[in-house]
């Protein structure tokens, strides 16, 4: 149920249009200190530059909702975060939880001790058990590889546990790991999962460069707290609150 978008290649950052950029960026906003006012403005300025969803802890949902149910901006919140390791039936109450209380997408991490273990079948099956219930509501689904923690075959095998599974999107991070989304991830991943499901790349993700290098590399989704500089870089009008 992939509803990723054709990647935009573009030779450098000078050639983006902010409006374009802005469709594929989820504005982010997933510190552990994150008050209700700052869950405020990240909506609004969302709806300012018309970004593709705004992802807030599920706490936070219900206010995201309303504040954004007027316009096209989808409202995410991540499960099992940041480490991955609940267990599935605890990922999938959370899933459904946050589908209860209005969330679009869903950005589950991957089980990766299972996965470094070799536990292929446990980490199928809790990607999968997430899958169904965010597919029986029309939610989408990206699976968290946190490829700074995997080495080149695990971050093969985790994108072909997650297509087989149903994922909509594989993406790259947290961003509570340590490094974070790189050129070489992007290829790695769009090579192995094709356009069987969209690629997300996030982490480290700060300037208008670095969105056109994520780009071209084969992204099509970028998830980035420094989305509000990026469209100033790109030369659209500031947000005023």
């Amino acid at each position: 149920m992939s509803t990723r978008s054709p990647v935009q290649r573009v030779s450098s950052a000078v050639d983006l249009d902010w409006r374009s950029v802005a469709r594929l960026i989820d504005h982010t906003l997933l510190r552990t200190d994150t008050t209700r006012q700052q869950v405020a403005r990240l909506c609004a300025e969302a709806a300012h530059f018309g970004f593709a969803a705004v992802f807030v802890h599920p706490s936070y949902l219900a206010q995201a909702v309303a504040a954004l149910h007027l316009t096209p901006v989808k409202v995410g919140t991540p499960v099992g975060f940041p480490l991955g390791a609940a267990l599935t039936s605890v990922k999938r109450f959370e899933t459904a939880e946050a589908i209860r209380l209005g969330a679009d997408e869903i950005d589950m991490v991957l089980n990766i001790g299972a996965l470094k273990s070799g536990d292929r079948a446990l980490v199928e099956n809790d990607i999968r058990g997430v899958a169904e219930i965010a597919h029986r509501a029309g939610a989408i689904l990206k699976v968290i590889l946190e490829t700074a923690l995997l080495n080149r075959d695990e971050k093969v095998l985790a994108c072909e546990l997650a297509v087989s599974a149903g994922a909509d999107f594989v993406k790259t991070s947290t961003g509570y790991a340590g490094g974070g989304a790189t050129v070489e991830d992007i290829a790695l991943m769009r090579g192995v999962v094709g356009e069987r499901a969209g690629v997300k790349a996030s982490g480290g993700i700060r300037t208008a460069a670095d969105v056109a290098a994520m780009l071209n590399a084969g992204a099509d989704r970028i998830g980035t707290s420094s989305a509000v500089q990026i469209m100033v870089e790109l030369g659209a009008t500031p947000f005023q609150q």
